[in-house]
C-alpha cells in the first residue's frame, strides 16, 4: 500500500507529464429522480475506469431513506491495487431506490463515494461528492375504487401515495432495465407480495436507431384462471426477462426503452395496461455479434447506395445514380412517359423539326427531374409519402380525364363534334397541354413526375434515407436529380428521333395521331386500374382493344389490289379483335390480368384454386409486434409485405412473384403479414416511419428471433426466382 499512496501523492506531477485529468473531469456524473428511484449516470473518459466495490451512497436529508443500489455487473480485471475486481469504462448507470413520507421533502442532498484509476498505472484516492437533487412532488388520491384507490390516478405519470390496501403500480411492479453483455437487454421486475404480472402482456419498444429488439425471452409462468383473461399464465415475486438486440455499431451510447406490462392484485383490483419509459446505457461492444446476428453484417442494396451518397465522391455519386436511372427508365412505372412525350411531339404537327422535338423533350425531362427531386426532398424532410398523396382516387380521376381529353384531341373529336366556341376553348387547352408552349410541356413533365412517376426502388429509397437521416439536401438531392435525368435520357433520344422520323404530311400523320390517342387512353385506363376493380379494368381494356381493331379495319373489306400496308392493318385489327374478345371472356369469368386474360378464370382453373400467398392483414406497430412475438414463440420467421391499392408494382408482384411455386416452397411455414398503407393515415405513416420505409412495394423479413434481417429487405419489384433466393437466405440465417 505504500507504493499505492506514493503514486497518489505524485498525481499532480504525473498529470502534467502525461495529460492525466483531475477526477471530476475523468468521472463526470448526473443525478435524476423519479417517483421512487434515483438514477446516477457516469460518463467515464477513455483510459479511465471506476471500481464496482468502491461505490457508496448516503442521504443527508431527513425524511429520505435510501434502499440497496442496483449496480450492473462490471468487467473483470486483475488490478495491481485491489487484485481481482470489477470495473466500468465509458458509461455506467446506477439505480438507487428511495422512499419518503407523504409530506416528504422536495429536494435532497445525495452523498456519492467512488474511486477510479487511469490506465497509465495511477489510482485516484477515494472521492466524495455531494449532489443536490430535486424530487417529484407526491399527490394524495381520493377514495374512488375498492380499497380507496383512484384507478385513473394510478396510471398518471405523476406518482401517487399508496392509499388503502392497494399499491401504486410503480410500487407494486418495480423494474430495472440494463445491458447484460453486448447484445442482450435484461429487464428485472420486482413484484410486490400479493401482486402478479400477466406473462403475455409484456412489450418492448424503442425509437432509437442504435439498437433493434428481437423477441423477448420470458420466464415460465404460473397457470392461473383469471376473471379478466380466463386461462393464462402470471408471474410472481421476481421476474427476469431478456431481450436480444442487434446494434447499428459497436460504439457506446444510450437509448430510451418503452416497457409495456399489465398486472393485478390478488383478490383485488386489476390495473389497466401501462407503459413506462427508462433510459439504458449502451456500453461499447467488446465481442463479436452472436451467430443469429451475423446476417446483419452484409448491407442491403439501398443501404449500400445510401452509404455511397454519404461518403462517395460526388462525381461517382452522380454517375452511379444516372446509370441506375437508366435502368429504372425501362420499368412499368416509367414507361407510360413515352407515349405522353410522344403525344406532345405529335401534337406539334408534321412540320416539327428535330431541334424543336429535342427542345420539347429536354424541357419535359428537366421539369420531371426537378419536380421529382423537390418532391423527394420535401417528403424526406417532412416524413410524408407524397407518392401516396398523389394516388388518391380524386387525383387519379382528374388526371385520367386529362389524358382522355388529350386522346380525344388526337382523334380530332373537337373539330367535328363540338360547337365552335367550345371547340376553340378545348383546342386551346389541348394545344397548351400538348406542348404548344414550353410552359405547357413543363407542366406535363411536372404532372408525369407526380402522377405517372416511378415506384419505390432501391436507388430512390437510398436517396430518401440520406435526406431523412442526415438532412443533407446537396448529396441526397444530387442523387435524386441525376437519377431522374437517367430515367429521362431515353426520352430525350426517343423525342429527338420522333421529330426526325415523323412524316411531313398525308394520311400517315392522321394515323399516327390516332395511334397516340389510343396510347393516351391506355394511360388513363392504366391509372384508373389503381382504384377500380379488376373486372372493370379488364372490360375497359377490352373496349379499347376492340375499338382499336375496328378502326384498323378488322371488319372492313379490303379494296381490290390492296397494298401491303392495308393488309397488315387489317390483320393487326383482326388480332386486336380476338384479343379484345379474350379480355371480355376473362373479365366475365374471373380473370384479372390483361396480359393473361384467361389466367385465373373459371375456364382454366378446373375448379381448383390457384396457388398464392395467404396474408394476414395488420394495421399498427402493436399488431406487428404481437404477431412477431407469437411467431418467435413457435420458432417461425415472419414476412411483412407493405402494399397499397395504388401501387402498380405491388399488384405485379401479387400476380407473378407471389404465385410462383418456388416462392411458396421457400416460404414454408413463414408467417405472412401484410400492411395495407393505401389510406396513408397516421397509423400507416407511424408503421412506415418505424422501419424508415418510404412506400410500397417493400418487404421486410424477420428471423425466428424476432429481429429484422435488414440485409435482405426487398425494395421495389423483384421477380420470382430472385425473391425465392432471398427467402431461402432468410431461412438459412
Amino acid at each position: 500500500m505504500t507504493r499505492t499512496w506514493l503514486v497518489i501523492l505524485l498525481i499532480p506531477l504525473v498529470a502534467g507529464a502525461a495529460d492525466v485529468v483531475p477526477p471530476d473531469e475523468a468521472f463526470g456524473y448526473t443525478v435524476t429522480a423519479d417517483a421512487d428511484e434515483l438514477r446516477i449516470d457516469w460518463r467515464i473518459l477513455p483510459g479511465y475506469y471506476l471500481y464496482r466495490h468502491r461505490f457508496g451512497f448516503e442521504s443527508e436529508t431527513d425524511g429520505v431513506v435510501l434502499d440497496e443500489p442496483h449496480i450492473p455487473r462490471g468487467k473483470k480485471k486483475v488490478d495491481e491495487f485491489f487484485g481481482e475486481s470489477e470495473v466500468y469504462r465509458d458509461s455506467l448507470r446506477v439505480v438507487l431506490p428511495y422512499s419518503t413520507g407523504a409530506d416528504g421533502p422536495t429536494r435532497m442532498t445525495l452523498v456519492l463515494k467512488s474511486q477510479g484509476c487511469a490506465d497509465i498505472g495511477l489510482c485516484y484516492p477515494p472521492q466524495t461528492w455531494r449532489a443536490e437533487v430535486a424530487l417529484p412532488a407526491r399527490v394524495a388520491t381520493a377514495d374512488t375504487a375498492p380499497g380507496g384507490v383512484d384507478l385513473m390516478a394510478l396510471l398518471q405519470d405523476e406518482p401517487v401515495e399508496t392509499v388503502g390496501e392497494f399499491l401504486h403500480p410503480d410500487e407494486a411492479f418495480r423494474f430495472i432495465a440494463e445491458m447484460d453483455g453486448d447484445y442482450t437487454l435484461s429487464v428485472s421486475f420486482d413484484i410486490a407480495e400479493g401482486y402478479y404480472l400477466y406473462r403475455d402482456k409484456f412489450s418492448f419498444a424503442t425509437d432509437s436507431g442504435l439498437v433493434q429488439f428481437g423477441a423477448p425471452r420470458l420466464p415460465a409462468g404460473v397457470p392461473k384462471t383469471d376473471e379478466y383473461f380466463g386461462e393464462t399464465e402470471v408471474l410472481y415475486n421476481r421476474a427476469g426477462l431478456s431481450v436480444p438486440l442487434s446494434r447499428a455499431s459497436p460504439d457506446a451510447g444510450d437509448f430510451e426503452i418503452t416497457v409495456g406490462f399489465q398486472g393485478c392484485a390478488e383478490d383485488g383490483i386489476c390495473y389497466p395496461p401501462m407503459t413506462r419509459q427508462t433510459a439504458v446505457i449502451l456500453p461499447a461492444a467488446t465481442t463479436e455479434p452472436p451467430p443469429e446476428f451475423a446476417a446483419d453484417t452484409p448491407v442491403s442494396e439501398q443501404d449500400r447506395l445510401a452509404e455511397l451518397i454519404r461518403s462517395g465522391n460526388l462525381g461517382l455519386v452522380a454517375a452511379s445514380f444516372f446509370g441506375l436511372g437508366l435502368l429504372l427508365a425501362f420499368t412499368p412505372c416509367v414507361f407510360p412517359m413515352v407515349p405522353i412525350l410522344s403525344g406532345i411531339i405529335v401534337g406539334q404537327g408534321p412540320d416539327i423539326t428535330t431541334r424543336r422535338a429535342f427542345t420539347l423533350s429536354l424541357i419535359y425531362v428537366l421539369a420531371m427531374a426537378v419536380t421529382y427531386t423537390a418532391a423527394g426532398v420535401v417528403a424526406a424532410s417532412l416524413g410524408q409519402n407524397l407518392q401516396a398523396f398523389f394516388q388518391q382516387p380524386a387525383v387519379i380521376i382528374v388526371f385520367s380525364l386529362i389524358f382522355i381529353a388529350l386522346a380525344l384531341a388526337m382523334f380530332g373529336t373537337y373539330e367535328f363534334q363540338m360547337p365552335a366556341a367550345l371547340q376553340n376553348r378545348l383546342n386551346e387547352m389541348s394545344n397548351r397541354q400538348s406542348g404548344g408552349t414550353l410552359i405547357g410541356v413543363g407542366i406535363m413533365g411536372v404532372l408525369s413526375a407526380l402522377i405517372v412517376g416511378p415506384c419505390v426502388a432501391a436507388p430512390l429509397a437510398a436517396a430518401l434515407i440520406v435526406l431523412g437521416q442526415s438532412g443533407d439536401p446537396v448529396r441526397g438531392g444530387l442523387a435524386l436529380f441525376t437519377m431522374s435525368l437517367g430515367m429521362g435520357a431515353p426520352l430525350l433520344v426517343f423525342g429527338a428521333s420522333a421529330g426526325h422520323l415523323l412524316p411531313r404530311a398525308g394520311a400517315w400523320m392522321t394515323a399516327i395521331r390516332g395511334a397516340f390517342g389510343v396510347l393516351m387512353l391506355g394511360i388513363a385506363i392504366w391509372m384508373l386500374s389503381r382504384i377500380l376493380p379488376d373486372a372493370v379494368t379488364m372490360f375497359l381494356w377490352a373496349g379499347l382493344v376492340l375499338m382499336t381493331g375496328i378502326f384498323m379495319g378488322a371488319f372492313s373489306p379490303l379494296p381490290e389490289n390492296s397494298d401491303t400496308r392495308h393488309k397488315l392493318a387489317k390483320g393487326a385489327g383482326l388480332i386486336a379483335v380476338v384479343y379484345g374478345i379474350l379480355l371480355v371472356i376473362g373479365a366475365a369469368t374471373g380473370g384479372s390480368d390483361p396480359l393473361r386474360p384467361l389466367h385465373g378464370s373459371t375456364l382454366t382453373s378446373s375448379g381448383e384454386a390457384r396457388p398464392h400467398l395467404e396474408f394476414r392483414r395488420i394495421k399498427s406497430l402493436d399488431d406487428l409486434q404481437e404477431e412477431i412475438r407469437l411467431a418467435s414463440a413457435s420458432d417461425r420467421g415472419v414476412m411483412l409485405d407493405f402494399y397499397a391499392d395504388w401501387c402498380v408494382e405491388c399488384k405485379k408482384m401479387e400476380k407473378t412473384t407471389f404465385e410462383s411455386p418456388a416462392v411458396l416452397a421457400a416460404l414454408g411455414d413463414t408467417v405472412l403479414l401484410q400492411a395495407d398503407v393505401t389510406d396513408n393515415d397516421d397509423i400507416d405513416r407511424a408503421l412506415l416511419n418505424h422501419f424508415g420505409i418510404f412506400g410500397p412495394p417493400t418487404i421486410v423479413l424477420f428471423g425466428s428471433n424476432g429481429l429484422e434481417q435488414k440485409n435482405l429487405r426487398v425494395v421495389g419489384y423483384m421477380g420470382a426466382e430472385e425473391f425465392a433466393a432471398v427467402v431461402r437466405a432468410a431461412g438459412a440465417q
